[in-house]
């Protein structure tokens, strides 16, 4: 079994994203390196053929969820500092990573014992063309698409509206929180 340069390549990115937003300190660090590992993912759909999927992982999750995030986050945190401490293993956090390489495992042995992977057949593309995706989602699948571009705007509204009622309420130069130090 083996790997394209460019398949080894676009997998490293989608996990070294991963990994970075998991340990990253900062939020929008942390949102930023999510849209590495949402790229390396569309990137490695088009490499594997599925034009479809990985153009609308781009779109779906690199164009709108990814920015939405970020827009969230700077509009709702945008006044808080450094953030206090480091990475440090929790035992929370172990049995996480424990938890986590457990499910890795069996997923890994339900791969590798599949009927699928000892024929080692190869399925047949479906002859479904993009021409026909795009149709099926402008006729048969509108009402659902426009109510998901409706969701997203109304919880982009709802994190303005946040973020400007916590400004309007904090003064601009922090006393409230001095005056409630001193209390």
């Amino acid at each position: 079994m083996g790997m394209t340069f460019s398949f080894l390549i676009l997998a490293i990115m989608t996990l070294a994203g991963g990994v970075a937003a998991m340990t990253m300190r900062r939020l929008v660090h942390c949102a930023l390196a999510l849209v590495v590992s949402f790229a390396g993912l569309a990137a490695l759909y088009l490499n594997l053929g599925a034009e479809f999927a990985g153009l609308a992982q781009l779109l779906v999750y690199v164009g709108a969820i990814a920015i939405l995030i970020v827009f969230a986050i700077l509009l709702t945190r945008g006044g808080e500092g450094e953030p206090e401490g480091s990475f440090s293993p929790s035992p929370a956090g172990i049995a996480g990573a424990v938890a986590a390489l457990a499910v890795f495992a069996v997923l890994t042995w339900a791969v590798e014992t599949s009927s699928v992977a000892r024929a080692g057949a190869a399925v047949a593309a479906p002859q479904t063309t993009m021409r026909e995706i795009g149709f099926a989602l402008m006729q048969r699948y509108v009402l659902p698409l426009e109510v998901i571009a409706l969701m997203l705007t109304a919880a982009l509204i709802g994190a303005v509206i946040l973020a400007l009622r916590e400004k309007r309420n904090e003064p601009a130069d922090g006393t409230a929180q001095k005056q409630g130090l001193r209390a």
